[in-house]
């Protein structure tokens, strides 16, 4: 997936292949930049017209990426729903909170009339856990507190029972107590709806506590995926045991650790493994900069990992990673 800019066409994605079951929860994690929400955007079928996109994208037998506009309209919403990220962007401020999750529910289901919408949003509201719905239908965005909101842009998605509903970082910018709320939310939601979930965080602390399966993206490529146990316990990829590394622990004393560097451009990605300016254990030149790495072909469901030295990378050069994981909330 391409965009053309300024200075010249940045690949945002690169080859990213997933799948999903029915009642299945993937993590994708990565550093800001690095494809995340892209992928999500195209699931949707939401790309701008900037971009260029190859592949496919199947929902039930279904080519999204295909689909005419009115089918593509009548899915967005219905079956496949999406959580965004920043709730007050996505929440009109001319309107009341109520109105537009009714909306949501009428776009779809017109014989329903505005009256029942709008008590269906209450209730939506209760599953959700914002407390006095009937007043908070009522009420604007800005009446709302964050986490409030990100609650309302959950109930607004989970309106019409989605297949599929797609959460691109639902907790950002929440205190820690509003975000441990909002992930309760989001289980309970998948446990009453049976839907199939797309979560995606910077953060595994917050996987490791969802999902079933973990993705991790850097520059626009998958560079590990499988299990939440295999992936937290035991990272096959130089990036993956970075992130680890760098979450805050209990007993951890002194300064946090951090991926050495900055994520690169994705207009100039650097040549062979693009995470290899950062790595720790590239060896130079070859093969870390002149071979890019690959995951091997029909992988989708395995533990694997797109680094050349899978299985041989000796003593982490970072601290335990594993027991950061098993730290994680």
């Amino acid at each position: 997936m391409q965009f053309r800019t300024d200075q010249g066409v940045l690949k945002a994605v690169d080859g990213v292949s997933l799948e999903l079951a029915e009642n299945e929860v993937l993590g994708i994690v990565g550093e800001s930049g690095s494809g995340k929400s892209v992928t999500a955007l195209a699931v949707m079928g939401l790309l701008p017209r900037t971009a260029r996109a190859s592949g496919t994208v199947k929902f039930r037998g279904h080519s999204v990426l295909d689909m005419k506009e009115a089918e593509a309209c009548a899915l967005r919403g219905a079956q496949i729903a999406m959580v965004f990220q920043d709730a007050l962007a996505a929440l009109n401020p001319l309107h009341r909170v109520g109105h537009q999750v009714a909306e949501a529910i009428r776009v779809h289901h017109p014989e329903v009339s505005r009256r029942d919408a709008l008590a269906r949003a209450a209730g939506l509201f209760t599953q959700v856990g914002i407390p006095n719905p009937n007043d908070r239908v009522r009420q604007y965005p800005h009446e709302f507190s964050g986490g409030m909101r990100q609650r309302a842009l959950i109930a607004m998605a989970i309106a019409n029972d989605p297949e599929v509903l797609i959460a691109d970082e639902p907790t950002t910018a929440l205190d820690v107590t509003t975000q441990a709320q909002v992930l309760e939310v989001l289980k309970a939601v998948r446990q009453r709806t049976r839907s199939a979930m797309i979560l995606i965080t910077h953060d595994l602390g917050v996987v490791s506590g969802v999902a079933d399966r973990v993705m991790v993206m850097y520059a626009g490529k998958v560079v590990e995926t499988g299990t939440v146990a295999q992936v937290l316990e035991q990272p096959e990829h130089p990036y993956t045991l970075g992130l680890l590394a760098s979450r805050p622990r209990i007993e951890q004393g002194g300064r946090l650790e951090r991926v050495p560097g900055q994520p690169p451009s994705l207009v100039d990605v650097p040549s062979g493994c693009a995470f290899h300016p950062r790595c720790p254990f590239a060896r130079q030149p070859d093969p870390c900069a002149t071979a890019v790495p690959e995951l091997p072909p029909g992988s989708v469901r395995g533990h694997v990992s797109a680094c050349h030295f899978v299985g041989n990378l000796g003593p982490a050069h970072v601290p335990d990673a594993a027991a950061s994981a098993r730290a994680a909330p």
